[in-house]
């Protein structure tokens, strides 16, 4: 069996990073997100973000996960002030291909952001989630983050996604599976 590793992203995973969201999400959320969303995923602009998210450094963390020396999944976390000035560690990305889904990648990306932002002062984290997408909302709530009552609705240009936003604590350990 491969062996499964959780590691901070580089200049050269953001191509493989941008596939692995393209091709997620245009089956996680078929349906639920116009065309337009998912062709602004592999444009010029996504590429400079996510370089931009490799070097952001300082709060912020960009993980990859691999399976031998196939990349399967990334996250994206990150630890900031909130409006209210109290600290906010937030995981806003988290995608795990589907064909490499159920070997624990997504548990060992979201231990690796929650060891990260733990040890920047956090200790409860949060996502959010299209309110659709039972398999997400249930990996975090396999973590014990379960949803927390807040809400937002975003403008996708031709309808809208309501999100629900889960929470839980940073302490997760890895486990073997």
């Amino acid at each position: 069996m491969a062996t499964a590793t959780v590691r901070p992203a580089t200049d050269d995973d953001v191509g493989t990073i941008m596939a692995i969201q393209d091709r997620t999400w245009r089956t996680a959320y078929a349906g639920l997100l116009p065309e337009e969303a998912f062709a602004s995923l592999v444009s010029d602009a996504a590429r400079d973000h996510w370089g931009d998210a490799v070097h952001a450094g300082d709060g912020f963390h960009l993980l990859v996960a691999a399976e031998g020396a196939t990349t399967v999944g990334f996250c994206a976390a990150a630890r900031y002030a909130g409006a209210d000035g109290l600290a906010i560690a937030e995981v806003s990305t988290l995608v795990v291909e589907p064909r490499w889904g159920r070997r624990g990648h997504g548990g060992r990306l979201l231990a690796a952001a929650a060891q990260a932002l733990r040890e920047g002062g956090s200790d409860t984290g949060r996502a959010w989630v299209p309110e659709a997408d039972t398999a997400s909302r249930a990996f975090y709530a396999r973590a014990g983050w379960e949803a927390d009552g807040a809400v937002r609705t975003l403008d996708t240009g031709t309808s809208t996604l309501r999100e629900v936003r889960v929470a839980g604590t940073l302490d997760l350990r890895l486990t073997a599976s």
